[in-house]
């Protein structure tokens, strides 16, 4: 049983995890999530509340691994150690869960058991980031980095001249084989944009060999564990959905084509999309929350003369949908708008993503 005696004597006490908001809660516990989002780090904070002894942590695509060794004997060798607590990182449910008092599994499945609870990571929110970014004076530093390299918790603390060599070394370990990696490619190049998956798929045909079903069910995959995200046009079903990455700064990593809006707006949608469960998009407004009588519109560089055809059009729509209230988030820009039946604020990021 050398797989399991190596694995049991693995220590996580020394390791320094990073605090998030998100907790593991239940003592059965599936985590999904898009990859470097900081899933192992929940873990390791999971079992810092065990001693070394109490628990067994096993990295199925570990290669020193041997799975059939574990598939064989791991029932009795909980029982043997008397373990509290059993890890299986990269699970795919490839052998029956054993007994155990406390499980945790990270998979890329979309898999729901009885009796578990199953819990999303993503990357940092930006009020994560700042708890953790100790390497700029003031928030508009820890901003501009924020939105230059993104929210992965593994690249906050790479010196900065190496971040984006480490974005994309990020897409090419998730990435399963090249046709994967150009896959991953044209949808990041296309956040923010109104693209049917047909579209993406007519483009990337011309590029390369690939089958539609091949890069619609890899499309699925990918939405599935939150690397990609699909916004609805509100009561709209048929209309085209907006493509959204769970880090907006890939982009930035794989093209020199510079789409300043589209990662600002991503980087927006990503503060939206885990609290607001009924987010949609409307004409002329990228981020809608009827629950709220709520519009958001990314406007990186707001100033208020040369967008009077702009806020015209917005506030239509807001007359149609009777929407209440606007935000307009910018790199810096902080004002007050009046207007007789909207209430109106326009905040740089950084203030409206803590508040």
């Amino acid at each position: 049983m050398k797989t399991l005696e190596a694995c049991y004597e693995i220590n996580f006490s020394k390791i320094n995890f990073m605090e998030r908001k998100i907790k593991i809660t239940h003592p059965k516990t599936i985590i999904t999530g898009a990859a470097k989002t900081g899933k192992s780090f929940l873990i390791y904070d999971y079992l810092s509340q065990f001693k070394n002894d109490e628990y067994l942590y096993i990295d199925i695509k570990d290669s020193r691994n041997n799975i059939l060794e574990i598939e064989e004997f791991l029932d009795s060798f909980l029982r043997q150690k008397k373990i509290k607590t059993l890890v299986l990182e990269n699970f795919s449910f490839e052998f029956d869960l054993p007994y155990c008092e406390n499980i945790i599994i990270t998979t890329n499945m979309e898999k729901k058991l009885k009796g578990y609870k199953n819990a999303i990571v993503t990357g940092l929110d930006f009020e994560e980031y700042l708890l953790h970014d100790h390497r700029h004076q003031n928030i508009t530093q820890s901003f501009n980095v924020f939105l230059k390299y993104g929210n992965l918790p593994g690249v906050l603390h790479v010196d900065e001249y190496k971040k984006i060599h480490r974005l994309q070394e990020i897409l090419k370990l998730q990435s399963l084989n090249d046709t994967h990696f150009e896959i991953l490619k044209i949808l990041f190049e296309n956040i923010d944009e109104k693209k049917s998956l047909l579209q993406m798929f007519n483009t990337l045909k011309s590029k390369i060999k690939i089958s539609k079903d091949k890069f619609y069910d890899t499309c699925k995959k990918l939405e599935t564990n939150k690397t990609i995200y699909f916004l609805a046009k509100y009561n709209q079903d048929k209309a085209t959905k907006k493509l959204y990455s769970y880090n907006h700064s890939f982009l930035n990593a794989i093209s020199h084509n510079k789409k300043f809006k589209n990662e600002f707006s991503n980087m927006i949608f990503l503060e939206l999309v885990n609290k607001y469960k009924n987010l949609h998009y409307l004409d002329n407004i990228d981020f809608y929350i009827k629950s709220k009588a709520l519009a958001i519109v990314a406007i990186p560089f707001f100033n208020t003369f040369l967008m009077g055809s702009t806020l015209k059009k917005i506030y239509k729509v807001m007359d149609e949908y009777e929407i209440k209230e606007l935000n307009i988030i910018t790199i810096s820009n902080d004002e007050k708008i009046t207007h007789k039946n909207f209430e109106i604020s326009v905040l740089p990021f950084y203030e409206w993503a803590l508040s």
